[in-house]
């Protein structure tokens, strides 16, 4: 199924991110096929999207994602008498953190160094060569996704952002940056979310047949 032509089918406007979202998708692809994780960030609305990207991705999407039997056999070795609950109740899932998430830290950078650099903290603590981060921004200018940005391609992480309006900052130094062909934040919001939907779906196609 190409949820990617589906997706410029549904909305045409978004033709002229077909390349960047299709390169996107090699790069999270690349990046879970190396045993990487996906880093997500945004504020506000696009910090929800942080969150609701990262819930798509732990476990299924549209797809069961069923625990392999060789785990479920380690599960019984562990845990006779709850390997079987657990098995059918947990699915596979791919590692992605919403950089958002984590109040105490965020709250100890913001009182012991500056709010600005709570992405970047999190980026240089986590992040590893093999993975990616993924800075979403409607303007592209939001300094703490730019400084976490920043800090990941410093970590020789891939690096994919998600923005609007001209592209800001984040387009700039990105290595693919999907900006959407609106100005007004709303509006532009409600253009990423099919994005990472149909990211999410692509990805789960190829990991989980």
């Amino acid at each position: 199924m190409d949820y990617l032509e589906q997706l410029i089918e549904r909305y045409p406007q978004l033709s002229g991110n077909k390349a960047a979202i299709f390169n996107a998708y090699h790069q999270l692809a690349e990046t879970f096929e190396a045993g990487g994780k996906l880093l997500v960030a945004g504020n506000g609305g696009s910090a929800a999207d942080a969150d609701h990207i990262v819930g798509e991705l732990m476990k299924g999407f549209i797809k069961k994602r069923p625990l392999s039997d060789t785990f479920i056999e380690k599960l019984r070795m562990v845990n006779p008498e709850h390997a079987e609950y657990i098995g059918l109740n947990i699915q596979q899932g791919l590692p992605a953190i919403a950089l958002s998430a984590h109040t105490a830290l965020t709250t100890a950078c913001i009182n012991d160094m500056d709010g600005n650099i709570i992405y970047a903290q999190q980026v240089y603590g986590y992040g590893a060569a093999k993975d990616t981060f993924l800075g979403i921004s409607t303007s592209g200018n939001a300094k703490n996704i730019l400084f976490a940005m920043t800090t990941a391609k410093a970590k020789n992480m891939k690096t994919i952002a998600l923005t609007g309006g001209t592209g800001g900052a984040l387009a700039n130094i990105a290595d693919t940056a999907i900006i959407v062909p609106e100005t007004e934040t709303y509006k532009i919001q409600e253009l990423h979310l099919p994005i990472y939907h149909a990211l999410c779906l692509m990805i789960e196609d190829r990991f989980f047949k």
